[in-house]
C-alpha cells in the first residue's frame, strides 16, 4: 500500500463490524488539484479507506492469516457528501458473507453523522505463497509491515495476539 487512509480504528467486533476514521488535512497533496477552489476528499479516496477498513476486520479477525487483501468487486455505491479538509470521515464496514478466499461487506461513510458513503464491497485475500511457495520470505516482511502498521492505528486490546507487542 502506497499510502493508508485510515489514521485510528475505533471500533472492533471480529467477523461483523469494523469503524475507522480518516482526518482529512490541507497538507495532503491531492486537495490541491481535487478541487483548486473547493478542496474535497477524493469519491475513490473514500472508497479507499472503506476497503482498508474491511481488510482490517479480515486481518485482525483471523490473526492476519493473508497478507494481500485486494477490492475485487464494488456495488451500489453512492456518494452523498463531500468530505472537506478538517473534517473526519468516519468508515463502518459490516461484513455479510465470508469463505475461503472471499469476503462482502455493507460499507457507510459519514461525516458528523451525514452519510458521504454507501454500498457493498468484495475482497479477496490470499498469500503470495499460495501461488509460488518462493514467496514465503516476502509474505514474512508484508506481515511484519502490517503488525506495525496495525500497532499504529489500533488500540493494543483490537488486535490480534499475534501483533501485539
Amino acid at each position: 500500500m502506497r499510502f493508508w487512509l485510515l489514521d485510528a480504528i475505533e471500533s472492533f467486533t471480529p467477523d461483523e463490524q469494523l469503524t475507522g476514521v480518516k482526518n482529512v488535512s490541507y497538507s495532503e497533496d491531492y486537495l490541491e488539484d481535487h478541487f483548486p477552489e473547493f478542496p474535497v476528499l477524493p469519491g475513490v479516496f473514500m472508497l479507499e479507506a472503506a476497503t482498508q477498513a474491511a481488510a482490517w476486520l479480515l486481518r485482525f479477525t483471523d490473526d492476519l492469516a493473508h497478507t494481500i487483501v485486494v477490492l475485487r468487486e464494488a456495488k451500489n455505491i453512492k456518494y452523498a457528501n463531500f468530505v472537506q479538509p478538517g473534517r473526519q470521515l468516519r468508515v463502518t464496514v459490516e461484513q455479510m458473507k465470508k469463505d475461503e478466499r472471499f469476503a462482502t461487506f455493507k460499507v457507510a461513510g459519514t461525516v458528523d453523522g451525514q452519510s458521504t458513503l454507501s454500498g457493498r464491497i468484495v475482497l479477496e485475500r490470499y498469500n503470495l505463497a499460495d501461488s509460488d511457495p518462493m514467496q514465503e520470505e516476502v509474505d514474512a516482511r508484508v506481515r511484519d509491515y502490517l503488525c506495525k502498521v496495525a500497532r499504529s492505528i489500533a488500540k493494543p486490546e483490537m488486535l490480534p495476539a499475534s501483533v501485539r507487542v
